[in-house]
């Protein structure tokens, strides 16, 4: 079997995971709008997907780096999902809702991390770029969210479970045929996870970067609702997805030409630069159009910054708690700042309109960004370099 065949499967896992995530990021608020909830009660409906993930993302992957397996902790989580999935689209009223999120949540929010870090290490064993695995996520994000806008804007956004489910059973029959990966290690042990609490490196990182990705966050969260305030409709949000997500894979795809040229902080520090820019911009943009236009920025936005981010995070942790860390990486990036995105920015697009929310972003991106610079040029910040 050659290194591209290995490889397959957890494409395809990436690809088809990555298509379901679309449809909750894209379509969820619009669906919770359609059942009668405000914005407020949206933002605490999308709170609890990252306040599950806190506990869920470390808690399967200490279970992973625990029995030295990615692929079998993969396919419960995708079990999991389908299952969850389905009960959590027969709900109704809100609480009910947020209950029955939580749980969805507890199995969905890992699988990315999970792929990640089990393509992080596919390609460190096979010495290929991990962004051109990535990009396979990236590839099926964007042409969910451009068909599924499409599908959803015809027959209505309250039938998007069912492109959910096919999506998720595909993503089930290829996590089967995944190589796994193999660490010649003794199991870890909780006290283990005491070196990287005891990581000065990592945890002032983690903090750094909490400004950033809470404009990301609530980004996510918010962007459908704010190109419907401007007038658009599903098919634009699937658009506007779409356009995002592709500009993210060239970014993927291209990782591994530009990425070792300069101090992986450096370009963290760039995506920052442009993050504070771009929310800006879409603060003061008044047509639909123009945000979907703009939306070319998230692949040189996210998509560095993320590329960037989980390689400083792998260099500065130890290979035994890798995945225990880059889970650790991810409930801070899509849990901690997915909380607060979600609960203030609920608020802040209900009472003031979505410039101004967009525009408190481009204040909270900037604000980390100066406190990442500062951190280059301290000893901390060297630690990594190479």
């Amino acid at each position: 079997m050659t290194n591209q065949n290995s490889l397959t499967p957890l494409k395809m896992l990436l690809f088809s995971f990555h298509a379901t995530n679309t449809i909750i990021l894209s379509f969820l608020p619009l669906y919770l709008r359609y059942k009668g909830l405000n914005g407020t009660e949206i933002g605490w409906v999308l709170a609890v997907g990252p306040l599950a993930s806190i506990f869920s993302q470390p808690f399967w992957g200490y279970m992973s780096d625990k029995y030295k397996t990615v692929k079998r902790m993969l396919i419960i989580c995708i079990i999991g999902l389908l299952i969850s999935s389905v009960l959590f689209f027969q709900m109704n009223g809100l609480l009910a809702i947020i209950l029955m999120g939580a749980v969805f949540y507890f199995f969905t929010s890992p699988i990315g991390a999970l792929g990640d870090s089990l393509a992080q290490r596919r390609a460190d064993d096979l010495q290929v770029s991990f962004g051109t695995i990535r990009t396979w996520g990236s590839i099926g994000f964007a042409t969910s969210s451009l068909i599924v806008g499409e599908v959803l804007s015809n027959i209505g956004v309250q039938y998007m479970i069912w492109p959910y489910v096919f999506f998720g059973a595909i993503a089930l029959i290829v996590a089967f045929r995944l190589t796994d990966v193999k660490v010649e290690s003794d199991p870890i042990q909780f006290s283990d996870i005491k070196q990287l609490l005891q990581n000065k490196t990592f945890l002032i990182f983690l903090f750094m970067i909490v400004f950033l990705t809470i404009s990301h966050r609530a980004n996510d969260s918010f962007i459908g609702l704010y190109i419907v305030q401007l007038g658009g409709s599903e098919g634009l949000v699937g658009l506007a997805w779409f356009v995002g997500v592709i500009s993210e894979a060239v970014v993927f795809a291209l990782a591994g030409r530009w990425f070792r040229k300069f101090h992986t902080l450096i370009f963290i520090i760039i995506a920052g630069v442009l993050f504070s820019l771009r929310w800006f911009i879409y603060a003061a943009v008044k047509d639909p159009m123009v945000i979907i236009a703009l939306q070319v920025l998230h692949g040189v936005t996210f998509g560095v910054f993320y590329l960037s981010a989980l390689e400083y995070v792998t260099r500065i942790i130890p290979r035994l708690l890798q995945s225990t860390g880059h889970l650790m990486f991810y409930a801070v990036f899509f849990g901690i700042s997915g909380i607060v995105g979600s609960l203030i920015g609920g608020v802040l697009i209900d009472s003031y309109g979505g410039d101004t929310l967009y525009m408190l972003m481009g204040f909270c991106a900037l604000t980390g960004t100066i406190f990442l610079i500062i951190y280059h040029a301290l000893p901390f910040g060297k630690k990594a370099r190479g």
